[in-house]
């Protein structure tokens, strides 16, 4: 089975296979952040000036009360860092599986039809990949103020897959114009198969291998993105974490307080790392000819 095939290869690479445990290793310390919570008894809104400050003031750093340290508020960094992993993760997961699938659906229909239809949206594909992304999502998250995280969330991960759409479009696209004058397209409209039939049952199926490597490759870019964005602050709004708004903290006081800095960027950076080196592993893997070229 090609699945197996592939599994196989990815198995045999060591970098895909240590970022894959580095990701699940980070999933596990997001999806248990109410569990530290618990255990320390700081809830990620609160702040503990008594315990998390010293006598001048300044945040304390890694010990007992405080595993990773306290921030300028007193609130524990350990806990805001699993929240913010997990809103790093929910925000790059969405924003590249809607970008995926949006971006699929306008390459494969652009590429197939050809003509106006095709010019229409190639063009639209290309004005949005003009704008300048990071200007007009900042724009966009100030006009439309949201005061609920939920809401805060919805729109920032809306935003990122809107412009990571274009660019899976644009790649997309390319690989249907080569597949359209295919002799298995050609065959299934000799017995009579719809335009819409030939897409779905014979194009889509032949893009699977490109459409799981975008993915992959999407989830990093979507959580820059959004790091960038919180950083800036036109991300998600406190006093829900981020790791970008936490870097943005950090930064302040990254000379007294190094710990502030230090693990929102671990965290970020073993994140998108691990996310590329497995999106690496997984397009050698569907197509180990191109993986050895690049070895050469």
């Amino acid at each position: 089975m090609p699945f197996q095939v592939a599994w196989d290869r990815l198995r045999r690479d060591r970098a895909a296979v240590a970022s894959l445990v580095v990701l699940l290793a980070v999933a596990v310390f997001a999806l248990l952040a109410p569990l530290w919570a618990h255990l320390t008894g700081h809830p990620y809104d609160r702040t503990f000036p008594a315990t998390g400050l010293d006598v001048a003031g300044q945040p304390r750093g890694p010990g007992a009360g405080f595993p990773l340290g306290a921030d300028r508020l007193g609130r524990d960094v350990l806990v805001r860092a699993a929240y913010g992993t997990r809103i790093s993760l929910v925000v790059g997961v969405c924003a590249a599986l809607l970008a995926t699938v949006a971006g699929t659906v306008a390459g494969i229909v652009s590429g197939f039809a050809g003509g106006a239809v095709d010019t229409l949206l190639a063009r639209l594909m290309d004005m949005t990949l003009a704008l300048p992304y990071l200007l007009v999502a900042i724009t966009l998250a100030t006009t439309f103020q949201v005061s609920s995280p939920a809401a805060g969330l919805a729109l920032t991960t809306v935003v990122i897959a809107f412009f990571s759409a274009a660019a899976s479009g644009r790649v997309i696209r390319g690989q249907v114009l080569a597949l359209r004058r295919s002799e298995f397209i050609d065959a299934a409209r000799s017995i009579g198969a719809s335009d819409a039939r030939i897409m779905v049952e014979e194009v889509l199926p032949n893009l699977a291998a490109q459409v799981t490597v975008l993915t992959s490759l999407q989830i990093p870019a979507a959580i820059v993105f959004e790091a960038t964005l919180s950083f800036l602050g036109a991300g998600v709004p406190p006093p829900t974490p981020s790791l970008g708004s936490m870097l943005g903290e950090g930064g302040e006081m990254f000379r007294s307080a190094w710990w502030l800095l230090a693990v929102p960027g671990a965290l970020l950076l073993a994140i998108t790392l691990a996310f590329n080196l497995l999106g690496d592993g997984i397009r050698d893997a569907l197509d180990p000819r191109d993986g050895a070229g690049r070895r050469r």
